[in-house]
């Protein structure tokens, strides 16, 4: 996966995360064709709570008008489709609900044996953002407490050692705050793997302190979509 790949060169990644249950299809042509004239090199495509075969239908709409990678970011096994490139095969390791730590993978054995995906393990961690969000209200898990910054970064290790491909730090849709610099720089100082960094990201300031702290991948969704201005600052 370029993911990875890119990383290894020191380039830096934005992925556009687009939520099939937030997105209107018949916008995809329009916002596809922003997406291509931004300086994002992936699309991600998943949501918390997404309607059955949504996702697909929206995949395939999206590969009419880009050549990007599309990653599914899937909240459920519902949302897998052979239709997108790659799948992070998401393990939440901030928690301790045994369904999203190993049960949903299990379930999707069966959807990805006969599919070429790329299937990516990746250790997804939710850290505290100020509100409550979408994956605590569907996991029934806990994000971890900025304050335990020394947690988090044991969490992301111990995820990297049990062989997960990426790190994923998560503030949530919507969150108030994006992760802290301090967080982000704690847990790259001590992983070997590619570290990815989404929710509450809204302006080109909060993007490159990001990067600057050492995220390889950040994540942005609605702030994108909705602001022409962080829009305008983003073009190549």
């Amino acid at each position: 996966m370029n993911i990875l790949n890119s990383i290894k060169n020191n380039e830096k990644q934005l992925a556009v995360l687009i939520d099939p249950d937030k997105f209107l299809v018949e916008n995809t042509a329009s916002f596809i064709e922003k997406v291509n004239r931004s300086i994002a090199t992936h699309i991600f495509v998943g949501g918390s709570i997404v309607d059955k075969h949504a996702t697909e239908v929206l995949v395939i709409e999206i590969k009419k008008y880009t050549q990007l990678p599309i990653v599914l970011f899937p909240g459920d096994v519902s949302q897998i489709t052979e239709s997108a490139d790659a799948l992070l095969f998401l393990s939440l390791i901030s928690g301790r609900n045994s369904e999203y730590l190993i049960g949903k993978h299990v379930k999707a054995v069966s959807k990805l044996k006969n599919t070429k995906l790329e299937v990516i393990p990746t250790g997804y961690i939710l850290v505290e953002s100020g509100k409550e969000t979408a994956v605590e209200q569907v996991t029934k898990t806990m994000p971890m407490a900025t304050e335990n910054i020394q947690d988090i970064a044991d969490t992301a290790k111990a995820g990297s050692l049990l062989g997960m491909k990426l790190i994923y730090l998560e503030a949530g849709s919507g969150a108030k705050v994006p992760v802290l610099e301090t967080i982000i720089a704690k847990v790259k100082a001590v992983l070997q793997v590619p570290l990815i960094v989404g929710g509450g990201i809204r302006n080109l300031e909060q993007l490159e302190k990001a990067y600057s702290a050492g995220a390889d991948l950040v994540v942005i969704g609605t702030a994108f979509e909705d602001d022409e201005l962080f829009f305008d600052a983003l073009q190549k």
